[in-house]
């Protein structure tokens, strides 16, 4: 389909679910849905017009131009109006075909965040650590709510895993070139010698499930209780509310010692397992899809070495996207939206060049 043709059916669907609704007689089941597909089409459509706009004035500047030849003052006018017009058109075009690249349906959703310590002992822990307080400042940026649902800590303040939940709507959008190993170069606080040692964090971040999404079996499924564990192997309270639950068929283990009740822990534990089994089905689709989609931002491969961090000169790489950003301090405390902005418009980019060849 050209892109005339798209933006044709974009009005001409806006127009309809416009009638639909002012008329009253939508089914109330159908309602909320239509709603929703209205306001998502709005911003389209007003992208369109932009485009529309421009193209005619463009082609009311050429018929001054045209009728000009006795008049330079206006011929000087018109060539300025059409050069600014041509200028306009390329980003304005651009705009819209992204906005009509297909959605990933999991864009809006919440998000489970992993971070997992990799090569480097105790240091790689601390690493570990810092980036999941880089998220956790990221997320009370955007007005998210961060929440903390599994660790394991080591002595000295680092984290050899985490995991957190990540609510609010747009997480996965922002997040989800995330996923991949993070390295880090710098003098360990330990290191009397004052060498650079390089060490690893892997970071996951998965789109959460929904119930329609992901059905699991009770008989699927073994959970075990066990005794939440506070910083320095204290126990935060003296029963055994943290849930542990194994789903048989694929292996998958969560678990979650969040709170003081068992029942909202093992809530929170079913919520991430069908998040983890609802990611193994999009990595599975995603592998069918790797011959055209390889080299892309978005490949989530989570063994792919995608960003290093160093401390001496105070940068931070992103190898996919050969960008080096000198604000390594505001990037852990949570400045990341030029980063993020970046890869994704690399992905939109590589998208775009894929539909037009």
């Amino acid at each position: 389909m050209s892109l005339e043709e798209n933006l044709r059916r974009v009005q001409d669907r806006h127009e309809e679910l416009s009638a639909l609704l002012s008329s009253g007689n939508v089914d109330p089941q159908k309602f909320q849905d239509m709603s929703k597909e209205y306001a998502e089409l709005n911003p389209v459509v007003e992208a369109i017009e932009a485009l529309q706009s421009t193209r005619d004035d463009l082609i009311g500047a050429a018929e001054m131009l045209a009728d000009s030849s006795d008049d330079p003052d206006m011929r000087e006018m018109a060539e300025a109006e059409i050069l600014d017009l041509k200028k306009k058109l390329p980003q304005l075009e651009q705009n819209v075909q992204i906005m009509l690249l297909p959605k990933d349906e999991a864009d809006e959703r919440s998000a489970i965040l992993e971070v997992r310590a990799g090569t480097g002992g105790e240091e790689a822990a601390l690493f570990a650590a810092n980036l999941l307080r880089m998220y956790q400042r990221f997320a009370e940026d955007n007005g998210w709510k961060f929440e903390l649902i599994d660790f394991s800590e080591t002595g000295i303040g680092g984290y050899k895993e985490a995991v957190a939940n990540i609510s609010g709507r747009g997480v996965f959008a922002k997040l989800k070139f995330e996923s991949g190993v993070h390295r880090v170069q710098r003098v360990p606080e330990t290191e009397s010698g004052g060498r650079i040692h390089t060490s690893a964090a892997t970071v996951a971040v998965l789109p959460e499930a929904q119930d329609v999404d992901i059905q699991v079996r009770m008989e699927d499924l073994r959970i075990d209780t066990y005794r939440a564990q506070g910083a320095g192997g204290q126990h935060v309270n003296t029963t055994d509310s943290a849930v542990r639950i194994v789903h048989l068929p694929s292996g998958i283990v969560v678990q979650c010692q969040d709170g003081r009740s068992q029942h909202k822990n093992k809530d929170k534990a079913m919520s991430t397992l069908r998040t983890k089994l609802y990611d193994h089905q999009r990595q599975e689709l995603d592998r069918e899809r790797a011959a055209s989609r390889k080299g892309q931002v978005g490949s989530g491969d989570r063994s792919e070495r995608i960003r290093t961090y160093n401390y001496p000169q105070g940068r931070v790489t992103d190898h996919r996207i050969n960008l080096t950003l000198h604000k390594l301090d505001r990037i852990l405390e949570g400045d990341l939206d030029e980063l993020l902005e970046a890869l994704i418009s690399e992905d939109q980019a590589r998208r775009l060049a894929d539909l037009g060849g």
